[in-house]
């Protein structure tokens, strides 16, 4: 593989885990957000430069939690409303299992530029 499609392959993966990390971080942000869906994120291959890309972002349709609060705004004549549908460990895993590969990303990202530069400078000599 030539640098310049490594470079972007892994690029792209940065990217990708970036927005992926910017979605956790909302859902983790709107936890106790009644009403709130969780979104999930997918990824997508890009066969023109052989990287990836985030796909469509969903809500995920697990059923809120239904919290009894009599006194909260929202309550029904029940005194239940609906919260949100984040469960914080499954987001806590989401962006470490984002973070590990962002960092994965960043390395390769890193020793593809350094082959690189270690090329030119033996094409200098």
């Amino acid at each position: 593989m030539e640098f310049s499609k490594a470079l972007t392959v892994t690029s792209s993966a940065l990217r990708a885990q970036a927005a992926r990390l910017r979605h956790v971080s909302e859902n983790i942000s709107n936890a106790d957000t009644p009403g709130y869906r969780r979104k999930l994120v997918s990824f997508e291959s890009d066969a023109n430069s052989h990287g990836v890309s985030l796909g469509r972002v969903q809500l995920d349709t697990k059923e809120p939690s239904r919290i009894h609060d009599p006194s909260h705004p929202l309550a029904d004549e029940s005194g239940h409303y609906y919260g949100s549908n984040v469960d914080l460990m499954i987001e806590i895993a989401d962006a470490r299992e984002a973070q590990r590969s962002y960092e994965a990303n960043l390395k390769m990202f890193d020793q593809v530029r350094q082959m690189s530069s270690s090329l030119f400078d033996l094409l200098r000599k």
